[in-house]
């Protein structure tokens, strides 16, 4: 990733690692968060409702209630460096750079999100080691996975 000042989108799993404390990546996301992130960074409609989805699916081990995890994305929001992403774009626009390279069902929502950073010149924050394929080289830019 280049030295100059980036737009992060936070994929699902980097946004539920934020927001929990007892998440297992929690502290490496705030991590990244303090040091890089936290300047220019944020969610869209997909990010967002999968957090919701995800936290108050009674089988996660920090079960909130709908009105929790609403409140812990109207937190997000008023950070300083917080930026809603809209999406307004057809998924085969943009998924299309990487078509060649999706081969199953669990990397639709991955093109989305990785097309959408690519679209806004920004880079999608995740712990999906498989996006880097969908990324190559030519996008490589545009992923940030932590580790």
């Amino acid at each position: 990733m280049n030295s100059t000042r980036s737009k992060y989108l936070l994929d699902v799993n980097a946004l539920i690692a934020l927001g929990d404390p007892d998440h297992k990546n929690h502290q490496v996301t705030e991590k990244w968060f303090l040091s890089s992130g936290k300047q220019d960074w944020g969610v869209c409609p997909i990010t967002d409702s999968g957090f919701v989805r995800i936290t108050t699916n009674p089988s996660y081990p920090g079960t909130c209630t709908f009105s929790q995890a609403t409140a812990v994305l109207v937190d997000f929001a008023a950070h300083p460096g917080y930026r809603y992403w809209p999406i307004a774009d057809p998924w085969i626009e943009l998924a299309a750079p990487f078509l060649g390279r999706i081969f199953g069902h669990q990397q639709v929502t991955d093109s989305y999100l990785l097309g959408l950073a690519v679209k806004n010149n920004g880079v999608l924050v995740t712990f999906d080691k498989g996006i880097r394929f969908l990324a190559g080289v030519e996008y490589s830019l545009n992923l940030l996975v932590l580790d």
